[in-house]
């Protein structure tokens, strides 16, 4: 009979994280695009207040910018902008498409036009917070694997700063290696 209610106990303990309180994971924010997204109200130019890293990032330094222009065609022109090292200023342009049926969802490409039909070169914007002025954004991924904290502001207030970060962990975004790009006051 110990081996019976010993059995009983180790099923019991075992069922715990089933049945008991749910994990942490599970408290996270759904991480998906914003449902209203006005293109046109976006459009213009924003400051890159912090950002994860990434490869096409590596000589940004600071001053870095996003500018999105509308086009005839519901696509939307960008323009990526950043101080280097050495002072210089390094630009890519790319474009940006709306995800059908999603507004806060978008796919950009810095590749050439030619290599548009390749679906490798899209890459997904989201854009999974917003101020309902427009005056701050986060854009992520479904990956979690980038960020982007935007500002129409070359600086940010730090209280803001810090509910957008909390936002963003929030809906499972790994920030320990978040880079601060811009004064914070």
């Amino acid at each position: 009979m110990p081996r019976l209610s010993h059995l009983v106990m180790s099923l019991s303990v075992a069922s715990i994280p089933l049945f008991g309180p749910a994990p942490a994971r599970a408290q996270e924010q759904v991480n998906v695009p914003v449902a209203q997204l006005d293109l046109q109200r976006y459009a213009g130019q924003w400051h890159e207040i912090a950002h994860l890293p990434m490869f096409w990032q590596r000589n940004c330094v600071g001053d870095i910018t996003a500018t999105y222009t509308p086009n005839a065609d519901g696509t939307v022109g960008v323009r990526n902008a950043c101080r280097t090292k050495d002072g210089a200023t390094d630009v890519s342009e790319g474009v940006a498409r709306p995800v059908d049926g999603t507004p806060g969802a978008l796919q950009v490409r810095f590749a050439p036009d030619w290599l548009a039909w390749v679906p490798m070169v899209w890459a997904d914007y989201w854009v999974i917070d917003l101020d309902p002025e427009y005056q701050w954004a986060i854009v992520g991924g479904p990956d979690r694997e980038n960020l982007w904290i935007l500002s129409r502001q070359p600086e940010m207030n730090r209280a803001l700063f810090q509910r957008l970060k909390a936002s963003a962990a929030m809906k499972g975004y790994n920030l320990r290696e978040l880079k601060v790009m811009a004064p914070l006051r």
